[in-house]
């Protein structure tokens, strides 16, 4: 292994995984805003909505998300959508994520017993308050870990980025493999990158979760 070429390379690498940190908080973000949405959809008392959140996480957890990223980069200026590649990387992975997120959201909410929910109603409150103060506080406890899944999965799915030229961890490496002609050097400073920041969110994760379960 050429240790003094990765000393040489790893701050060009350290600016590459600040920009695979800021794809994935915010594709993390979108992905928990459109999985909210579609999991309130798909347990609307409405069929229309019903459907448009159906097929909303059909689509997308149905076809690749490389599919995803090339339809809307490349596909998306003949529709008059012109998006970066940053941007197109943002939407199209947040996306995609939110249809598993909107899966895992509406299992955990499935989940809690009813019993409790008609018990709050026969106590006066409405089904909307039944909701906020019974149901979602335990559905809560149960969707973080889901959930921790499916933002360490996102963590390392912003690689596929790199096919639409964000320099991120992947594509730098990919970039200097092409001038050093080091490919294990090069992938092991990114898996080693890739490493900390998903260690990193783990431990926060879990974090989160102690402190929800708390009685």
């Amino acid at each position: 292994m050429d240790l003094e070429l990765i000393l040489k390379v790893y701050p060009y690498f350290l600016e590459a995984a600040v920009v695979t940190i800021e794809l994935s908080v915010l594709t993390v973000l979108l992905g928990l805003i459109c999985g909210a949405l579609a999991a309130a959809a798909r347990m609307s008392r409405f069929r229309l909505l019903r459907i448009i959140g159906a097929v909303y996480v059909s689509v997308f957890r149905g076809t690749p998300a490389l599919i995803q990223l090339f339809l809307l980069y490349f596909g998306g200026p003949q529709v008059g959508i012109q998006l970066d590649a940053f941007e197109a990387g943002v939407i199209g992975l947040g996306l995609n994520i939110g249809a598993y997120m909107a899966e895992t959201m509406r299992g955990a909410i499935v989940s809690v017993d009813g019993g409790q929910t008609e018990a709050a109603r026969t106590l006066g409150l409405s089904r909307a308050q039944a909701f906020r103060k019974v149901t979602l506080p335990q559905a809560m406890r149960l969707m973080i870990r889901p959930l921790g899944v499916n933002i360490n999965a996102q963590i390392k799915g912003t690689a596929l980025v790199a096919a639409i030229s964000v320099v991120e961890l992947t594509y730098t490496a990919q970039r200097y493999i092409g001038s050093t002609y080091k490919p294990f050097e090069m992938f092991f400073l990114a898996g080693v990158l890739y490493i900390i920041i998903i260690s990193v969110t783990g431990k926060g994760i879990s974090y989160l979760d102690r402190k929800v379960r708390l009685p």
